[in-house]
Formats: structure tokens, sequence, C-alpha cells
């Protein structure tokens, strides 16, 4: 038996549950003098399967998880014990109502939280959900002090610092499989961006809500989409960067929701894949806008970003025509993810203008319709 490995994992989980070397002998009945061999690798060549065992259950993981490096590849994953850990967090009544309850500690200052946030989703683009998942809690709790604490300008700035990692764990969630942790992690995004008065933050938060109502299997998640839209486009003109990456990527989202009705037996189905082209052109038209694959607001979207979402979902419209040969992966180069560092593309085929306002038109009627059903 590899009893360095072990250890080793040992250690991992240990620090991932942020136990203290003290903590976990205290649950293991030993010394701390027992816990630094037995992470060390040095308490014995064979250990007995019973300690294993044990170690693995005060840490909450499956024994195979410690007994194979082979298992590893599901340690970078956040697990159940850290999406419980998150939907405590986002039940708590503080959180839930945004008080500070009296004697609480003073919030950590705006500068650290904007650190702490940027942190938290730089680990979630990296696939770092260990990080996200031990992280969670606490900044939730932070952002939510803050907000409570701060006046004027500096509450404002509270609020969007909450927003933003709010939607942190509708990823996550949604990676797991627990897309009704989604939807709750999404609403409250929703509501704290709409408190902060920030059209790109309300922008950010919609298009994850939307994205939630989506793999929730929600029908009226592209008339959400549709109308979060409508309402914030005029305010994200002039915001730059910022703004062109959020709004493009609420259209990509409207568009993957009409994609799946389309999908559907629903009876608008036909409407709603007909509406696909035109919301990836007007993705499209933002991302021409924006001129290069960037990664403003966590968004990643970009030229290339585009086509990359139009190629699975323009298949759900009966009109749409197929992908340009530039989009199509050459049989002398290796596949290449779609992200948004990849080379931007120079040719793309979209429906004509008229074609895309009458599918649009469609489109929201037809999403309106569902929204506005029971």
């Amino acid at each position: 038996m590899d009893t360095q490995g072990i250890g080793r994992r040992i250690a991992y989980w240990r620090s991932r549950r942020r136990m203290t070397q003290e903590h976990f002998a205290a649950i293991m009945g030993q010394s701390v003098r027992w816990v630094e061999d037995l992470e060390g690798g040095r308490r014995q060549r064979d250990p007995r399967l019973s300690v294993i065992e044990r170690a693995a259950d005060a840490l909450g993981i499956d024994l195979t998880l410690l007994l194979s490096d082979n298992a590893t590849g599901r340690a970078g994953c956040v697990d159940a014990t850290e999406i419980t850990a998150i939907r405590r967090a986002l039940q708590r009544y503080d959180i839930i109502t945004g008080i500070c309850a009296p004697g609480a500690a003073d919030p950590p200052p705006l500068t650290a939280l904007r650190r702490a946030v940027r942190y938290a989703h730089t680990a979630f683009q990296a696939d770092h959900f260990a990080s996200l998942g031990r992280l969670m809690p606490e900044l939730l709790a932070d952002t939510t002090r803050a907000a409570a604490r701060h006046h004027g300008d500096d509450q404002l700035a509270a609020v969007a610092l909450l927003a933003q990692p709010l939607t942190l764990p509708e990823g996550a969630a949604i990676k797991f499989g627990d897309t009704d942790l989604a939807l709750i992690a999404g609403h409250r995004a929703v509501a704290a961006a709409e408190r902060c008065g920030d059209p790109v933050v309300r922008t950010a938060a919609a298009r994850h809500l939307a994205d939630a109502k989506t793999h929730h299997g929600q029908p009226a998640a592209d008339a959400f989409a549709l109308a979060a839209a409508d309402r914030l486009a005029p305010d994200l003109t002039d915001r730059g960067p910022d703004g062109l990456s959020v709004l493009g990527m609420l259209y990509l989202k409207a568009a993957m929701a009409q994609a799946q009705v389309g999908r559907s037996d629903d009876r608008q189905a036909a409407a709603a894949a007909a509406a696909v082209p035109a919301l990836l052109h007007e993705a499209d038209e933002h991302a021409t806008r924006l001129g290069t694959d960037a990664n403003r607001m966590l968004t990643a979207f970009g030229p290339t970003n585009v086509p990359c979402t139009a190629s699975p979902h323009t298949s759900a419209s009966p009109t749409a025509r197929p992908p340009s040969p530039r989009l199509l992966p050459s049989p002398h180069l290796p596949e290449m993810p779609c992200r948004a560092n990849a080379a931007p593309t120079t040719s793309r085929t979209w429906p004509s203008a008229a074609s895309r306002q009458a599918g649009a038109r469609s489109g929201r009627r037809a999403a309106g319709r569902r929204g506005a059903g029971p």
C-alpha cells in the first residue's frame, strides 16, 4: 500500500475541509503527532484499512479518493460537502435578509473584498472548484456585511461586489448537477444586482440566471433573457467593452434557451427555433463591435465565442444555414477548445436582416406567451 500517497491525500483533504491537525486528531481519537506521522507516511508500512476508512469518513469523502491517485481527477471538482456548505451559506438568515447582526465583526475593506471576488472568479475560470467551495461561504458573509454596514456610494459598490460572487455558486452548482441550487443563487444575484443599479452588473447577473433557468429546464428561460436584454441594452451602449461583453453573452444565453425550446415538443418550438439565428446575430454584432476576444466581466466573450456557441445550437432552427467552412475544424490541425484565446474567425453565415427581424419578433412573441403562462 502506498503509505506516502495515502498520507499526502489525507493532508490534502484535511486542508480542503479547513481542518487543523488538532481538529482531525480529535475526530480520529489520536494525538497530533499521530496525524503528522500518518500524513507523512510514517505510521506503518501497511496501515490498516479500517484506519483509512475512518479517515475518509471524518473527511466526508469516498474511500477511493484516499487509496488511489487515479481517483484524484475528481478532486478538482466541487464536491457534495462543499455544495452543502454553499447551500447553507445561501440559507443563512443574515445572507437572505442582507442584515448585519449586532456585534458582528466589521467587514473587510472594499479593496480587500474586490481582491477576494477577483480571486474567486479566477479560481472558477481555472476550474479550481475546490477553492471556490471553501471560499464562497465566507465571501458571501463578508460581502453581505459590507453591503449592510456601508452607506452611499460605498454601499452601492459593496452591493455590486455581493452580486458578483453570487453568480459563482450558480455556475458551480450547474457543474455539480444541482440546478435547484443554481436557481437560488441566480435569483439572489439578480436581486443584489438590482440594488446596486449598475446595468453591467445587472446584465451579468441576468445572464447567469438565464443559464440556470435553461439548465433547470424552465420553458420561460428565453423570455427572461429577452426581457432583460430589451430593458438593459439601451444602458449598455456607452459602457464600452464591459457593456458589449455582458450584453453579447446575454444574447448568447437567450439563443441557447430558445434552441432548447426549439428541440422540445413545446407548441412554440418552431417559432423558438426560428429565432435562434437572429439572437446569434445580435451577439455577433456586439462581438464585432468589441473587436477582440476578451474576458471582460469574466465572460470570455468575443468574435470567437459566438461561432463556438452557434455551432451546436443553430441546428435547432429549420431555417438556419450550415456553418461556414471557415468555422469547421481542419483535418490537418488538432481540435482546439472554443475558448476566448482561440484565433478569431473572419467569416460567419447569418440570416438576412429581414429574416433576423422576423425571427426575433416571432421568438419574442413565443417567449412572451411562455413567460406569461401559469
